[in-house]
């Protein structure tokens, strides 16, 4: 009798616990709600390597050791013609000044040349109206971008401008005798000027620019290839003839970019299909780049050269450069790791044979329900996956597939009790 009372007790002991236990549970699932959830947004991953090396063009230096005034012609990243006139120079400060004196009058007789055109027409008012406004804009433009510069060259066409739109209001005949009085005055300046000035013209066709920084003859591209990983690292500028130039021209369309890296990036970057080089500062917009030579290893260093032949005007003054070369770019939909999983799906083929199937996804609630909507991963990060729905590759779509297509802005559930398609989500 005893022995049974003791069973009993113990029985009555484990149903209570049991008991208890499922109502810790269910109070834990009520109390600690394991629903979380995300949305879905649209986003971008590169996978880059950081280089530090040399931009190298094709580049003649335009010497001139003779004293006297140098006025420049061209603007940075210009192309000029051969025989184009790049630069003045003036015999002293007379000259100078006498030079600016003919072309402030050229510049006023360009006005009046174009205000007799306007008195022809109202149109060409409202055109130079048009024009005052979008130079107003450019300027202030300039001047928030701390492109002083280029501010310089918006206010002097701003000038220009205002002054052609005044002389619209005076009589055509008064314009034709003020026009005839500035050419005479023209005339005489430049005869008074004579041999003062000479002027130092482009060899050949090319861009402009006016820093010639010593490695135009150290870095060139018949000896770009021919560098080691050391001689790169130890490239020092000929500073010999820096002081005796007007500037120089970059000849041809292609340039060229050399750094050293691992060798294990530069096998990396082999393998790469397209490549993109993003300079740290100096051009704002990547730069499609064709990788063209890897050297010899050097103590489990290479050197790699790439080679572009866009943006050439844009780049006459970069050299020593730091930059980014994006060897892969993945576009997609970001959804937390957690929130991937793979459920088993039958399928029936057409001669009527069913199979079971792995399928990746993500639940989305959708109105009060978990919705499963496939996906296929196609970069997996520390903490996320880039995805895109199977039905973004699909050539067509029926309207009830479409109601589990990922979109961006989708409601991802990322945890969640007893999950499958169809289940509904409480509050």
């Amino acid at each position: 009798m005893k022995e049974r009372t003791l069973g009993t007790k113990l029985l009555l002991a484990l149903v209570t616990l049991g008991v208890l236990a499922y109502f810790a549970i269910q109070a834990v699932r009520y109390f600690g709600d394991p629903l979380t959830t995300t949305l879905a947004y649209r986003y971008e991953v590169e996978l880059s390597t950081a280089l530090s090396g040399y931009v190298v063009r094709d580049e003649t230096v335009l010497p001139d050791d003779t004293s006297g005034l140098l006025q420049q012609q061209r603007t940075e990243g210009e192309r000029v013609s051969a025989g184009g006139v790049v630069a003045l120079v003036y015999a002293d400060q007379a000259s100078l000044e006498l030079q600016q004196q003919i072309q402030s009058l050229q510049t006023q007789i360009e006005q009046l040349q174009y205000a007799e055109e306007a008195a022809l027409g109202a149109e060409v008012s409202l055109r130079l109206d048009a024009q005052i406004l979008q130079t107003i804009r450019n300027y202030r433009g300039a001047l928030a971008a701390d492109r002083l510069d280029t501010a310089e060259d918006y206010g002097d066409e701003l000038r220009s401008l205002v002054m052609k739109r005044d002389y619209t209001y005076s009589d055509t005949a008064d314009l034709s005798a003020r026009l005839a009085e500035l050419q005479s005055q023209v005339n005489t300046l430049q005869a008074q000027a004579g041999s003062s000035v000479r002027r130092i013209t482009a060899p050949e066709s090319g861009l402009y620019s006016a820093v010639v920084d010593g490695y135009e003859t150290i870095l060139t591209p018949e000896n770009v290839e021919q560098l080691t990983p050391g001689q790169i690292s130890a490239l020092e500028p000929d500073e010999s003839g820096l002081p005796n130039n007007v500037g120089k021209l970059v000849l041809g369309d292609t340039w060229y970019y050399v750094a050293v890296v691992e060798e294990s990036e530069a096998q990396t970057l082999e393998e790469s299909g397209t490549l993109k080089l993003r300079f740290a500062k100096g051009v704002s917009q990547d730069l499609s780049v064709e990788l063209i030579h890897v050297s010899e290893a050097e103590n489990g260093r290479v050197a790699v050269v790439f080679r572009g032949d866009t943006y050439l005007s844009g780049l006459t003054l970069l050299r020593q450069q730091s930059a980014e070369v994006i060897r892969q770019t993945y576009t997609g939909i970001r959804v937390p790791k957690e929130a991937v999983r793979v459920r088993e799906r039958t399928v029936t083929d057409e001669d009527g044979t069913e199979s079971t199937v792995n399928e990746t996804g993500v639940y989305c609630i959708v109105g009060m329900e978990a919705r499963f909507k496939p996906v296929d991963v196609l970069y997996s990060g520390e903490d996320f996956a880039l995805v895109r729905s199977t039905l973004d590759t699909a050539e067509e779509v029926t309207k009830s597939q479409e109601e589990i297509r990922l979109r961006a802005g989708d409601e991802v559930i990322i945890t969640a009790y007893e999950l499958y398609d169809g289940k509904i989500m409480g509050n």
